[in-house]
């Protein structure tokens, strides 16, 4: 998505708030040899650390687009973060230097409920869940559920997401859930319904719950070219952009520029 809207001639920061760093590795940027990363603008708060601001670490990357790189570091902030009030509101405060330099100001947040989460929802405009098809198989719609609620309890109100985007897996593994079953189970789960649409479901009812819960559900088939983009640290916008998942992401970036 970021690739995408790069190549559109907008100005895009990847903001990379995972340990596991994916995000800067995908980007070219090896996280073991930055001086200073995400790590140092979270603990900038705190007394006895190094004053490093945002733009500090933000750099360019071949591809274009600009980064603020991650390392496993990160798992060291999270106990500091619990011990301060405004603990969800460091990466808001810290994007302020920069929220009108950028076009669009993306954030990679872990796939597990922590500060970095909370952090991420406070600091953003607009949510976008990404998911493969391979959770539904394997976890249902529970973990989301309760996920959800920890996000509403920590924050105090609820946020809701703007899209999600599920990826599918079937030509390297077996999914249990047939695509069409997934997106029902996620509707189900973003309108607050649990019980099973049946043929005597209304379409019109559907689709009211998921306009006020959210507005864009995508799907993303699986293409092996997402992972020889990977080995070449470079988005799939740029290496592979006719390929069946560059032209869903390019859709999708339309959308995004659109918002």
């Amino acid at each position: 998505m970021g690739g995408f809207l790069q190549k559109s001639g907008e100005k895009v920061l990847i903001i990379d708030c995972d340990p596991q760093a994916n995000a800067t590795i995908g980007l070219g940027i090896n996280p073991d040899e930055q001086d200073i990363n995400m790590y140092d603008v979270f603990m900038n708060i705190f007394e006895g650390f190094p004053d490093v601001t945002i733009k500090d670490v933000i750099k360019e990357t071949k591809s274009g687009i600009f980064l603020a790189p991650s390392s496993l570091d990160l798992v060291g902030v999270e106990p500091y973060l619990y011990n301060i009030e405004d603990r969800s509101s460091v990466l808001k405060e810290a994007l302020n230097s920069v929220i009108n330099d950028y076009d669009h100001i993306l954030i990679d947040t872990p796939p597990s409920m922590g500060q970095f989460v909370l952090n991420g929802l406070i600091a953003a405009d607009r949510i976008i869940i990404t998911l493969d098809s391979s959770f539904f198989a394997g976890y249902g719609i529970e973990s989301l559920t309760t996920i959800f609620s920890d996000i509403e309890e920590s924050i105090g109100k609820k946020r809701s997401a703007d899209m999600a985007i599920i990826t599918k897996t079937g030509e390297l593994q077996e999914v249990k859930a047939p695509v069409d079953e997934m997106i029902q189970s996620f509707k189900r789960l973003l309108s607050g319904k649990k019980e099973k649409f049946d043929e005597n479901t209304l379409l019109d009812e559907i689709e009211s719950d998921l306009r006020i819960n959210i507005k864009e559900i995508c799907t993303v088939p699986y293409d092996f070219n997402i992972i020889y983009s990977q080995k070449e640290n470079m988005p799939i916008s740029h290496t592979h952009p006719k390929s069946r998942a560059a032209q869903k992401y390019s859709d999708i970036s339309e959308i995004v520029r659109n918002w």
